[in-house]
Parts: structure tokens; sequence; C-alpha cells
């Protein structure tokens, strides 16, 4: 993983916040499971939610790194009485992502300012997509991949070691996620932190913390 020095300075432009860090599922990209949902459809399974497929594969222990990818697809591939073709699996579960082009802007604008930093639940699949087609890790000065980690959001262990990691002062840290349960354990650790519901709504959020969005 490529490491990029944060700015020497951020407090001389960016007031209070020096950092910021931005959650990549459902805020940087979008997830769209149609492509998976018609394959297992097509092969005898009705996938209802994809939270719940998740959860009923072992997305925990995947993006905890208990269980590799190749076991994922197993666990997803179980699910349909008839077996998807493994390489048509495999696509279909990596070509979950839309980039949202103006959530990568902002990461670009504010990284000359603060100190820009990624903490996300991940696998080593996505991880490695990510990487690749959109060159995640270089959004900002440095990402924190969950399942490197052992742990995963909201557990207070990846919020610490994080801090550790980016050299984060919680006060003077504003985190950015989808989900409420994220929020609130970033919360407890002193953090700032904007529930992600759209781009408009964060932006906003984030000039009211007096951060300049551009």
């Amino acid at each position: 993983m490529v490491r990029v020095s944060a700015p020497a300075d951020p407090d001389v432009h960016a007031g209070r916040i020096r950092s910021v860090v931005f959650d990549i599922g459902q805020v940087l990209v979008r997830l769209r499971p149609a492509p998976l949902f018609a394959l297992l459809s097509a092969h005898g399974y009705e996938p209802d939610d994809l939270e719940r497929v998740a959860h009923r594969v072992g997305i925990v222990e995947h993006e905890t790194g208990r269980l590799d990818g190749a076991g994922l697809l197993a666990n997803v591939a179980a699910l349909a009485p008839r077996q998807p073709e493994p390489q048509a699996l495999r696509a279909a579960w990596l070509d979950m992502f839309e980039p949202e082009p103006r959530m990568f802007a902002l990461a670009a604008r504010l990284r000359v300012t603060h100190g820009v930093f990624l903490l996300s639940n991940v696998g080593d699949l996505h991880w490695s997509l990510l990487q690749d087609r959109y060159r995640i890790h270089e959004v900002g000065h440095d990402a924190m991949a969950s399942f490197l980690q052992g742990c995963m959001k909201p557990d207070p262990a990846i919020y610490l070691a994080a801090e550790r990691r980016f050299g984060l002062d919680p006060e003077r840290t504003v985190f950015i996620d989808d989900r409420r349960e994220n929020i609130v354990a970033a919360q407890a650790r002193g953090w700032r932190a904007v529930q992600h519901e759209g781009v408009d709504s964060t932006l906003r959020a984030l000039r009211t913390l007096g951060i300049d969005t551009g």
C-alpha cells in the first residue's frame, strides 16, 4: 500500500478539523448488486436484500480476514440449487461498484489542506478490485481495510487502530460513513461524524464544521 504524507501543517488552512476519514462503500462508491442477484436468480436462488445475503455467506468473517475470498465465493455459490460457473460468480461479486465522482472530487480537494484517510469494512476480493480499478488507496493519504486489521466497524478497536496509524486527534477528526452504528462508534471515541445520506447533505454538514468544501 502506498502511503503519502499528509500536509505538514493543515491547521494553517483547516481551522479546527485537521483530518477527514471517509468510508468507501455507499460513500465513495455506490453498491449495485443487480449482476450478482441476476446470476443467483438464474441458478434457482432469489436474493431479497444484499445485507441479508452478505450475512448468510459470512461477510463478517470475510471482512475481518477470517474467511478468504475463495471461501466467501464458495458460500455464495452454495446458496443456489444449481451451481453458478465460478468465473461468472466471481465477476458478479466484483461487479458491484459505481463510483460517486463528486465524493472522489471532494476527497481530492480536501487532501490539499487536510489529512484525508479511508477506513472501510472490506474483504480481500473487493479491496483488490477497488485498488486496481479505482486506485482507491490513492484517494487519501492512507487507507485501512478491515480484513487486514482483524476487526471491523463498529468495533472500537478499529477506530483506535486508525487513530494510531493515521495520527488522528479525535477532536479534530471528522468521519463520513453511511451507517448509523459506525457513526455512533466514532463519536464514542470523540470523533466528529457525518452520516452520509447524499452528497449535498454531506457537503452542508462539513461546512457547518468549518470545512471549506470548495
